[in-house]
């Protein structure tokens, strides 16, 4: 074989090579191309946690949008398109919307307010009643709103509970209960009215060689802890 036939051979070779390589390659683009994965779930993640997960598929992320959403806060994912385990080929773009955060209101002030009015202030607000605590006061009536949380003219999200301490009034004062025992019931009586203390029951039995309208019972017992809105009760001699 002379030099030009064989030069002739080895450019043929290498074309023959290079259509070779150059149909496998279109080939394998073509069946890449075509190869499809499941979209994965995307909602509630952030951008940075949806694109790291994108990435993994091969995938690419498109922000689409912003808009308010009750639950999911500011900068959240809330929508995507195509819902989460459809298949679609690799590269595929997926849109999704964020989350502008909920809408905002202006917290009322309930300070001074009744109890029984608070929740149709706060449905008129767009706010939620939450949790109650009591407390005594002497300051506010039993029934009347002492602090809240959040605070008066506060902007927070829309349907956000309201915290509220409720006034129970004054604490009444309480007394230790006087022994009364051998005492003539009549002045005793009339002292604890006088004292503003309420006599409930007043039962009369015989005691051997004790004169009458003498106290030889009572309850509640000496050295009780009583208010004036306690009853005693006093057992007398006849």
């Amino acid at each position: 074989m002379n030099t030009k036939k064989i030069w002739i051979f080895s450019l043929y070779t290498l074309v023959f090579l290079n259509l070779f390589f150059f149909t496998a390659l279109i080939s394998y683009q073509i069946t890449v191309s075509g190869e499809k994965v499941s979209v994965p779930d995307l909602l509630g993640k952030t951008v940075d946690e949806a694109k790291k997960k994108l990435t993994e598929k091969k995938l690419t992320l498109v922000q689409s949008g912003v808009r308010l959403h009750e639950r999911w806060e500011q900068g959240k994912i809330i929508s995507q398109d195509p819902p989460s385990d459809s298949k679609v080929k690799i590269n595929h773009q997926i849109k999704v919307i964020l989350s502008a955060g909920k809408e905002k209101v202006s917290v009322p002030n309930l300070v001074g307010e009744k109890l029984q009015k608070v929740n149709s202030i706060l449905d008129e607000s767009g706010l939620k009643q939450g949790k109650i605590s009591q407390v005594h006061s002497p300051r506010y009536p039993a029934g009347e709103i002492i602090a809240q949380h959040p605070s008066a003219l506060e902007e927070i999200g829309k349907n956000t509970r309201v915290s509220l301490l409720v006034s129970q009034g004054e604490r009444e004062k309480t007394y230790l209960m006087p022994d009364l025992i051998g005492k003539k019931a009549e002045h005793v009586i009339m002292r604890l009215k006088e004292m503003e203390f309420s006599v409930g029951n007043l039962r009369y039995s015989y005691y051997p060689g004790l004169q009458s309208g003498v106290i030889i019972n009572q309850s509640p017992s000496p050295g009780s802890q009583i208010q004036k809105q306690s009853l005693i009760t006093l057992e007398v001699s006849k």
